[in-house]
């Protein structure tokens, strides 16, 4: 593939990426009244998007492959590494969040973010578990044989628990 196709792919990949970009631009300039870690993972967004278009030009100026390889994987690593930020900032700020909740309830009481439960980690291991049962149930029906019973069993029935377990997560995080 020559490489005015590529810069046109990625012109118009980034053209695509405004859903993205524009939000994070509109933090950017909402300044303080963002918290930090929103002002950071909109810094990463734009940084990766920006990228995209600097690849784009780069593809059409630069003969050589790793002008624009090596401008690409710079930054996505300056994008991963503002996003690790504000993921890092974003749970001080939610732990910070919790102390100052707790300071307001003497009494003791939990709030709804200190359920009993974390929902994401029922879900994850609800979906795992259907994964294992399923892959389980697909090498178990292959070392009985093709010729012991019907072949679309083999696909029916891990497909089946996984939609199953699939089924059973949802419903658990909907409800708890």
């Amino acid at each position: 593939m020559t490489q005015p196709v590529l810069a046109l792919g990625a012109a118009l990949l980034t053209v695509s990426g405004s859903v993205w970009y524009v939000p994070a631009l509109a933090d950017l300039r909402a300044g303080a009244d963002r918290t930090e870690s929103r002002r950071a993972a909109a810094a990463a967004c734009v940084s990766g998007w920006g990228t995209a278009g600097i690849v784009a030009v780069l593809f059409l100026v630069a003969e050589a492959w790793w002008v624009p390889a090596g401008a690409a994987a710079a930054g996505a690593a300056v994008a991963a590494g503002l996003r690790t930020r504000a993921a890092v900032r974003r749970r001080r700020e939610a732990q910070e969040a919790a102390r100052h909740w707790a300071r307001l309830r003497p009494d003791g009481h939990p709030s709804a973010a200190q359920g009993p439960r974390n929902v994401r980690t029922v879900f994850a291991v609800l979906v795992g578990a259907g994964l294992v049962t399923a892959v389980a149930t697909a090498a178990l029906l292959l070392t009985v044989g093709p010729g012991n019973g019907p072949s679309w069993l083999t696909a029916a029935v891990p497909v089946a628990l996984t939609g199953l377990f699939l089924l059973i997560a949802a419903t658990v995080t909907l409800t708890g």
